[in-house]
């Protein structure tokens, strides 16, 4: 994957957003495991919270709340940090959430979270920029997404249109409700 820079991809904070001058995004690698999981453990417990059933949560958390290794490796998945503490993470991979292979120009947004200390503060959309620039400069028209019943107006915002409500099928057999999104160049 080409690394990318100012000229293909502005990633300088917006006008007005100086606090985000000291974000570094950043390709993850392995040895940011323990710091994403720790990021989307407090992520996913407090933000999702008002959106799902406790019962609902307390099943789906250890399974959703781990950085995974594919992904942390893959040179598409992105970390937001500051003095070293990851305060964002998510990418996208050709391949779907499933292991599906995908189809040339398609491409599906993965495991994208941000600290909730830092939620509506522009790190997350400043992530999210790193992410369909990456995707944008490797021909990819198509991105798909399936977001949490949280996440749906962030990704709204950032041009994904929500396509209906589905269940995803946990590693245990739990249904997770969702939202199928997609975003197409164009």
């Amino acid at each position: 994957m080409p690394e990318l820079n100012s000229s293909h991809c502005p990633l300088a904070p917006p006008d007005g957003a100086g606090a985000l001058a000291d974000i570094l995004i950043r390709p993850a690698m392995p040895a940011d495991t323990e710091g994403v999981t720790r990021m989307l453990a407090r992520s996913y417990r407090a933000l999702l919270a008002p959106d799902y059933d406790p019962a609902l949560l307390r099943e789906a958390l250890p399974l959703i709340s781990n950085a995974r290794p594919s992904l942390l490796s893959c040179g598409t998945y992105f970390v937001a940090e500051r003095d070293d503490r990851i305060l964002a993470a998510g990418g996208w991979t050709d391949l779907s959430p499933h292991g599906a292979p995908g189809r040339a120009g398609v491409g599906h947004v993965r495991h994208v979270a941000c600290d909730p200390a830092c939620v509506r503060t522009g790190v997350g959309s400043l992530l999210m920029s790193r992410v369909l620039c990456s995707a944008r400069a490797a021909g990819v028209v198509d991105l798909r997404c399936q977001a949490t019943l949280t996440a749906v107006g962030f990704y709204e915002a950032h041009g994904f249109d929500a396509l209906g409500e589905i269940a995803v099928r946990l590693p245990t057999g739990v249904l997770f409700p969702a939202v199928q999104m997609r975003r197409a160049e164009g």
